[in-house]
């Protein structure tokens, strides 16, 4: 398996899971099936999508769910949970059932992305984990999809190892960003252990630590000739580093039948830099060598260059995109949508409240995605009761779940689950893919989205719309907890 897990995350946990499961436990709750959904509410970045994220390392996480005689004794130290409740989780045995919609696929709010049913200790104790693996590759990615389109097919790779939120988020993230479209990655243990292309050539520091531009330039030729990089603007871009990479270009790599690379700039006025460079290298001979630009990029600044007609062949891009800087929270959430009654029988469970976004859809569900059979483009989301069948030979209305004025009819319309059984009895069911499988499938789904749906600022809504079945239960449930005054 890619990426194996080295360590116990079992005690990753927020303390009030295992307060609750103690709870559960004292009061007969503890092996009541129970159904929880992990979705999110607001797409960061104003955008029209995220791209889920994390799944391989959630399964890994199922996978590995053991109490340690260590974490029991800790827990025994709290003077809190009865003894029990300690030997239950001693002898901790995973037995739930997981859903989730596959690594890449493009998710949109208030639809599940993970679902987990089982016993209510066990599927409530995950929640923290759940949360925080698919968050934050989700988050990542998500920001990586929007710096990728805005290159226009020019590489983008990863630069953000010595800005990430600590060295998960550095290694994860790339992991993340290579999912999102990124080409590479300047984190080498995130190749090592991934096999994404690891890039970067020099640093500043190497120019400074020699006599000269010319000699730094010269020895980095020398030692690397077939992969040769020059970063020029350690002093002056256009009289000092590109005439000396050309120099050395000259000096060094054609004698020995080699060609350069690329010229990296990594500060100053990019669209303008960039062309005269380009001019520079091809009245050199030089017109195969690429332009690299860096500095604290994102989507916004590298759609104006393009616009401004950048001679830009690949970008670097650090903080901006591991950190999702401009967004740096993924909110998904992670709530009880039904539990099993004293007969066995599920039951739906709701979350009011005043604040009407954080209002729940209850029920043990099921999500499907429309696509039109003549364009392949996909047209809406369909969330459903679990056991419900959608028939997509035949037309059909869908609304808006909010606003049920707003009504569609379709046809000639494929209906695809995008929920798929990970999990079956606590036993992985699910052949996880490798990473390039699933940044391929992302690049393909993505494709789906009309180009509304995909723009930056104000893009088109796509609907997540709610089987008639499961309105009427969210509905019915409403009505039940009347605030009327």
């Amino acid at each position: 398996m890619q990426g194996e897990l080295k360590r116990n995350l079992t005690m990753l946990t927020d303390f009030y899971e295992i307060t609750m499961g103690n709870g559960y436990f004292e009061n007969g709750l503890g092996d009541r099936e129970a159904v929880f959904d992990m979705f999110f509410r607001k797409i960061p970045d104003g955008g029209g999508f995220a791209i889920a994220a994390g799944l391989e390392q959630l399964v890994e996480y199922f996978n590995n769910l053991k109490f340690t005689p260590e974490d029991i004794e800790y827990l025994r130290s709290k003077g809190q949970f009865s003894e029990a409740f300690l030997d239950y989780l001693a002898n901790f045995k995973f037995a739930c059932d997981v859903w989730a919609v596959k690594e890449g696929t493009p998710v949109f709010p208030y639809e599940p992305i993970v679902v987990v049913r089982g016993p209510l200790i066990q599927a409530q104790f995950v929640e923290t984990m759940v949360l925080l693996t698919i968050n934050h590759q989700s988050l990542i990615a998500t920001k990586a999809s929007r710096v990728v389109r805005a290159a226009e097919g020019c590489a983008v790779a990863e630069f953000g190892s010595r800005r990430a939120q600590s060295y998960d988020g550095a290694v994860l993230g790339a992991r993340a960003a290579y999912i999102g479209g990124c080409s590479g990655t300047a984190c080498t243990i995130s190749d090592r252990i991934y096999g994404i292309p690891a890039v970067g050539p020099m640093a500043h520091s190497w120019v400074q630590a020699f006599e000269d531009e010319y000699e730094a330039f010269k020895r980095y030729a020398e030692l690397y000739p077939t992969k040769c990089t020059l970063l020029v603007d350690t002093y002056n871009t256009l009289k000092s580093g590109v005439p000396n990479a050309i120099k050395v270009f000259d000096e060094v790599l054609k004698p020995k039948g080699c060609r350069p690379v690329a010229v990296r700039i990594d500060s100053g006025d990019i669209a303008y830099l960039s062309k005269k460079v380009r001019v520079m290298l091809d009245n050199a001979g030089y017109q195969d060598v690429k332009t690299m630009a860096s500095n604290s990029l994102d989507e916004y600044i590298i759609r104006d260059l393009m616009l401004q007609g950048a001679k830009v062949d690949s970008f670097g891009v650090g903080e901006n995109l591991i950190t999702s800087k401009s967004a740096p929270v993924f909110g998904g959430v992670y709530k009880l949508v039904a539990i099993a009654n004293r007969e066995g029988e599920l039951q739906p469970r709701i979350k009011v409240s005043e604040t009407v976004e954080k209002i729940t859809t209850p029920d043990f569900k099921s999500l499907y995605r429309f696509f039109n059979r003549e364009t392949g483009k996909a047209i809406a989301d369909y969330v459903t009761l679990h056991d419900e069948v959608v028939d997509d030979t035949k037309s059909m209305v869908i609304f808006d779940p909010n606003n049920t004025w707003k009504k569609s009819k379709i046809s000639n319309f494929e209906a695809k689950p995008l929920l798929t059984p990970i999990f079956v009895d606590g036993k992985q069911v699910y052949d996880l893919p490798t990473l390039d499988e699933i940044r391929t499938y992302c690049k393909q789904q993505l494709d789906t989205l009309w180009d509304e749906v995909k723009r930056f600022e104000y893009p088109h809504k796509y609907y997540v719309d709610l089987s008639p079945a499961l309105w009427e239960v969210r509905h019915s449930l409403l009505d039940r907890h009347d605030f009327t005054d």
